[in-house]
């Protein structure tokens, strides 16, 4: 989820997904700026809206319905899942459309997809404009309102098992 600042380390933009070992995105979660306690986020739109707007409006405990800062956690960040987190402002998914994110097999990186309201899926920005010509009826949607970002995996949360690339020489090593 461009030219955005590290958002690990500021708790007003520290938006965080959890992924399966599907690789794909399990539990929508963002973090209170205040208390620094976890939320689970019940739906993909409800995390995007917030997602879209961390850096204008961070997260608050309040947001979520009788919930405050007071409440345990709804999820502890720990390496019982692996973690990945989103970039800040990025747009929400145009109505009729669904993100999706893979977890490669390696952990090395999530790829970016749409699927388009006919079930179809797109993997670049080209992909998109091209569909985007041939639907016409889709108005007021264009090619810069998706994003293919790609979310960082966070390092601590991989599994040992998983052969990782060290970033120094692209080669594949054993942790």
């Amino acid at each position: 989820m461009s030219g955005t600042p590290d958002t690990s380390k500021t708790p007003t933009s520290s938006n965080k997904r959890a992924v399966s070992t599907q690789g794909s995105v399990d539990i929508y979660a963002a973090q209170c700026k205040s208390c620094m306690k976890w939320r689970v986020i019940d739906t993909q739109e409800e995390f995007e809206e917030i997602r879209h707007k961390i850096i204008l409006e961070p997260f608050d405990c309040s947001r979520k319905a009788n919930c405050s800062c007071d409440d345990p956690a709804d999820i502890e960040y720990d390496s019982t899942r692996t973690w990945v987190i989103d970039k800040p402002n990025l747009p929400k998914t145009p109505q009729g459309f669904k993100r999706t994110l893979v977890l490669r097999k390696d952990y090395s990186k999530l790829d970016s997809y749409y699927i388009t309201p006919t079930g179809k899926k797109l993997r670049t920005r080209n992909e998109i404009a091209a569909y985007l010509k041939d639907h016409p009826e889709l108005t007021g949607v264009s090619a810069s309102d998706f994003d293919f970002s790609s979310p960082k995996i966070m390092q601590d949360t991989i599994p040992e098992f998983i052969e990782q690339k060290d970033s120094a020489s692209k080669k594949a090593k054993i942790t």
